[in-house]
């Protein structure tokens, strides 16, 4: 399964510390096992429920918020050499574990992807964050996650979480359109 996920997604791949790749991984892994989804089903599990018919999957999603993140920051580093400082690797790993919480989040009812029960009580970024919490991912990750969305409003997000927040909502707002 595990070589499954890093060609579906080869950004895992440029997380150049072994331990944080390889718990962001875990986290991917370990929650497609315990929601009970395989990556057939992830290949046809919207990236959102709230844009009805949407053809963009959450690995297509989860790869183009990695990738505008990691775009962003280019753009940030180049432009502002030593007036910011920020962690690829934090960034690669909080964009790639945004939306993990979605596998709790959603269930499948008739053929259809719709909110689970655990998905009416917690939103993805809080179950996501919770999980990945449980496996040890550092502080700064578990922050984008619970930060990425609305619920990180009112935070003092990071800057890796200030870019995925942004990125994220450039996606889902040029798809909702």
């Amino acid at each position: 399964m595990k070589d499954e996920l890093l060609k579906a997604m080869p950004e895992f791949g440029q997380v150049r510390d072994p331990a944080l790749r390889e718990k962001t991984i875990q986290v991917w892994l370990e929650a497609m096992k315990e929601a009970g989804w395989t990556f057939d089903d992830l290949g046809r599990m919207p990236f959102t429920l709230l844009i009805e018919k949407t053809t963009v999957n959450l690995i297509e999603h989860t790869r183009a918020v990695t990738r505008c993140s990691l775009a962003i920051a280019d753009v940030l580093e180049a432009e502002y050499k030593g007036r910011i400082a920020l962690s690829r690797d934090i960034l690669l790993s909080g964009a790639l574990l945004h939306d993990v919480g979605k596998m709790f989040e959603y269930k499948m009812r008739d053929g259809r992807f719709v909110k689970s029960e655990a998905g009416e009580m917690l939103r993805h970024p809080v179950s996501g964050a919770a999980f990945a919490y449980k496996f040890g991912l550092p502080q700064e990750v578990v922050h984008i996650i619970a930060a990425h969305s609305k619920e990180g409003d009112g935070l003092r997000r990071t800057v890796e979480a200030i870019i995925v927040n942004h990125a994220d909502f450039v996606n889902f707002d040029v798809l909702k359109r």
